[in-house]
């Protein structure tokens, strides 16, 4: 998942390896131990007129290109929360010895796009049917979670999955939590767009996890 300076044919070879055999966390375990994050604050500011959403749907590179599509979001932060560890490192949490998730934290414009309209994108990106897994990547940190920063997302959030609940097309139950959202912690600087950092690599490792195969047999036309 990240090649520190490694030969691309080694690195093309380790990560094919642990992709087959334990997904995201495998490929980054294989490349050695890495540095620090960097600081951060518990709660970053907002620019004023902007709001934020914070939600855990897998493997947060994903996430990242997911919502940087989405017209009237103005930035996307990879990062942890939900844990109980300050600043955790990416293998720590992969580990799952922090209790923290990976997720994406959306600064948007709500005079362009609206919370709600963010939760119908985040439903139809994540399997919300697997508890601690999304896709090839297991464990804890892979969770599906919304993690609301006040009282009015709270409330549309849990409208959103009451809704969903009515009307989703497959019959497994949702198994995605809702939670107040805690301190956040931005993860390692590699990790941020790496979907346009890294393309090849990213397209090779969401299409060898199956996220769009899933999606698609879950949401078929809704998606």
């Amino acid at each position: 998942m990240k090649a520190h300076r490694w030969p691309r044919a080694a690195w093309a070879a380790a990560a094919a390896a642990a992709l087959l055999l334990g997904g995201m966390a495998s490929w980054v375990a294989a490349q050695g131990r890495e540095p620090a994050p960097p600081a951060a604050d518990a709660q970053p500011a907002v620019p004023a007129g902007l709001a934020v959403a914070t939600f855990a749907g897998g493997c947060f590179w994903c996430v990242e290109a997911d919502f940087d599509k989405v017209p009237g979001v103005v930035s996307t932060t990879s990062g942890y929360t939900g844990g109980t560890v300050a600043r955790p490192r990416y293998e720590d949490v992969a580990a799952q010895r922090t209790g923290h998730a990976e997720v994406v934290r959306i600064v948007f414009d709500p005079r362009q796009v609206r919370y709600e309209q963010l939760l119908v994108v985040y439903w139809r990106s994540i399997d919300p049917t697997t508890k601690d897994r999304q896709f090839c990547d297991a464990g804890s940190p892979y969770r599906t979670a919304i993690f609301t920063h006040d009282a009015a997302q709270a409330a549309a959030a849990q409208a959103s999955l009451q809704a969903l609940q009515k009307d989703k097309p497959f019959a497994a139950p949702i198994v995605t939590t809702i939670e107040p959202a805690g301190a956040f912690y931005e993860a390692e600087d590699y990790h941020q767009d790496y979907y346009k950092k890294n393309p090849v690599r990213y397209r090779y490792y969401r299409a060898s996890c199956g996220r769009d195969a899933r999606l698609k047999e879950l949401w078929g036309a809704q998606r």
